[in-house]
């Protein structure tokens, strides 16, 4: 009977990788949560103005923002609150679903949004030598 630990025991060059991996992620949240602070918002609520913009028509129920963002309801609703009170989304009853609410970006939000998304691609490009190089090893070794 083969040794099971042998076929998933990965390589000591893997854990090289992955370590990389994490290290470049880190860096880039650990940016990312730096950047969003000095314009007054939290990482949390950047990752959902990102929700908000992509979403077709630019807007969405509270429960599809919870979805995407892997919260619970209650979650999803205290952080549409504290959007809505720094004026970065609104709120507007669905035409389709009563019960439901909507959510989408104000002025004022889009262009937080777009100047931390700029922020953000020439981060993420800063590190990219870094993530790429990782990701190759990685699937060079598990090829």
């Amino acid at each position: 009977m083969p040794d099971a630990t042998k076929a998933i025991t990965p390589d000591p060059q893997v854990y090289e990788s992955l370590a990389s991996f994490r290290r470049a992620l880190r860096l880039f949240l650990a940016f990312s949560e730096t950047a969003t602070q000095a314009v007054g918002v939290t990482s949390q609520q950047y990752q959902a103005l990102l929700v908000i913009k992509t979403h077709p028509n630019g807007e969405l129920m509270v429960k599809e923002l919870a979805d995407q963002m892997l919260l619970q309801h209650h979650g999803a609703v205290q952080l549409v609150n504290r959007l809505a009170l720094a004026n970065l989304i609104e709120r507007k009853p669905s035409p389709i679903d009563g019960r439901s609410v909507l959510v989408s970006m104000t002025a004022k939000g889009a262009t937080l949004l777009e100047q931390l998304a700029a922020n953000h691609i020439k981060e993420l490009l800063r590190h990219e030598p870094l993530l790429a190089d990782s990701l190759k090893r990685l699937r060079q070794i598990h090829r």
